[in-house]
């Protein structure tokens, strides 16, 4: 079993950016993939980025595809969200989320991931 617990949430304007961090505890968690996700108000809870155990194939919603950047550090036991040129509509809760399915490329789909911290509030004024 795999805990996270994501932090670096916050308000800003439209163009700032910020790093969010998702601190994983676990025996195997380094070999999990590793994603992000995101839910406003009234809507579902939507992929945004997805990272593999190595590091590598990284991938993104269309919609921040240019803008944040997934990484991971295993040593720290870190999964981190780059996320620069923020908008509006980047408002909402985030998720990190770990999944143990096989295979070369990170799933993007929620029902993937088993195991999701507690969200932290990101927040985009205009």
């Amino acid at each position: 079993q795999v805990q996270l617990v994501e932090s670096g949430g916050g308000s800003v304007q439209a163009g700032d950016s910020l790093r969010l961090s998702c601190a994983a505890s676990g025996r195997t968690w380094s070999s999990y993939f590793m994603g992000w996700f995101r839910q406003a108000p009234g809507k579902e809870r939507e992929f945004v980025a997805a990272i593999s155990w190595s590091g590598g194939s990284p991938a993104y919603a269309d919609s921040v595809k240019g803008r944040f950047t997934i990484s991971r550090d295993n040593a720290k036991n870190m999964v981190f969200l780059q996320m620069n040129s923020l908008k509006p509509e980047d408002t909402a809760v985030y998720y990190c989320a770990a999944s143990r399915l096989p295979g070369r490329a990170p799933p993007t789909s929620r029902s993937s991931y088993g195991n999701w911290g507690q969200g932290t509030q990101v927040t985009v004024s205009s």
